[in-house]
């Protein structure tokens, strides 16, 4: 139970948010700019912290000291965050390169093993893959209606379709070595 939830303190609850809220705006936007932040994802965090209460403690004794507090709390969150963030230099590619022509021909035999492998499932399973694997992203609601089949039980369908594919190529792949200590 949080500060919010019990029916008598609603309307305390209610008039406290009222109270603080140009606070707890004008702390957050002091603080965000110097942390790197949006000062109303600060100030909506403050309102969380709030909310996330227990009913035990009950409001803040002193609700200015809190919101500041808690708004210098959170702003050292996220410069901490903002420290262990790295951007991305573009020095190290976004995905392994395509262009080479071994990589090329490896893609293409894995396609054709994977379609082959497609092939051989049922009819049904080959009909919902084709239809979630289709170029123009159907959603779940339009392949159901394109396969004659409930949107429900397309997941599990699916699930069920796709082990199947998963055992008849792990078949058909070599399995890598294992690595490390064997139990």
């Amino acid at each position: 139970m949080t500060l919010l939830d019990l029916a008598p303190g609603r309307a305390t609850a209610t008039a406290l948010v009222f109270r603080l809220e140009p606070l707890v705006r004008a702390e957050a936007g002091a603080e965000a700019p110097a942390a790197g932040l949006d000062p109303a994802d600060l100030e909506q965090t403050v309102w969380l912290r709030l909310l996330e209460r227990p009913v035990a403690a009950g409001p803040p004794r002193d609700p200015a000291r809190w919101v500041r507090d808690t708004v210098r709390a959170e702003a050292r969150k996220g410069r901490r965050a903002a420290r262990r963030e790295r951007p991305y230099a573009g020095t190290e590619p976004a995905a392994p390169p395509t262009g080479s022509p071994e990589r090329v021909a490896l893609g293409a035999a894995e396609r054709r093993a994977l379609r082959a492998a497609m092939a051989r499932l049922p009819e049904r399973c080959t009909r919902l893959l084709d239809a979630m694997l289709a170029p123009t992203d159907p959603t779940y609601r339009e392949i159901a209606g394109e396969l004659g089949m409930s949107q429900g039980s397309l997941g599990p369908i699916r699930s069920r379709c796709l082990g199947c594919l998963r055992r008849m190529l792990a078949a058909e792949v070599a399995v890598p070595e294992l690595r490390g200590r064997v139990r």
